[in-house]
């Protein structure tokens, strides 16, 4: 075999695959529930923004782009219905994942219960993210 490919092939082996980071704000009402989910979505790799409540959300989202906007179920039913408006008004291809039991409307792309685990809640993530399949 020659040297370039054998090279090539151990440095392919060596190296970790890298998961993608994404940018995600994350708002919660609750300052204990917002700093260790904020702290799980870092150990997952990604870069994370946090806010406390409806003010805190707006004024991230005023100040720069993600590619995914988590509310946590601390945030009151009225922030968890109107922020997704304002989020797709601000930044229309940005995605939304609220952490509550039961449906949503139309601005919100994926739900979930606040009461699953993390690594269940870093899945769900992973799958929105997803490029639609063509």
């Amino acid at each position: 075999m020659p040297a370039t490919a054998s090279k090539s092939a151990t440095e392919s082996v060596t190296k970790p695959a890298t998961k993608p980071s994404i940018k995600i704000l994350y708002g919660e009402s609750d300052e204990k529930a917002l700093a260790t989910h904020a702290a799980d979505f870092k150990q997952a790799g990604h870069q994370v923004t946090t806010a406390t409540d409806r003010k805190g959300v707006l004024e991230q989202l005023r100040g720069g782009t993600f590619d995914l906007v988590v509310l946590g179920a601390s945030l009151s039913k009225d922030d968890r219905h109107h922020i997704p408006y304002m989020v797709k008004k601000a930044h229309a291809g940005t995605k939304i994942l609220v952490m509550h039991a039961g449906t949503h409307h139309y601005e919100v792309d994926a739900v979930v219960d606040s009461g699953i685990g993390m690594v269940f809640l870093l899945e769900k993530i992973a799958a929105l993210l997803q490029p639609a399949a063509r």
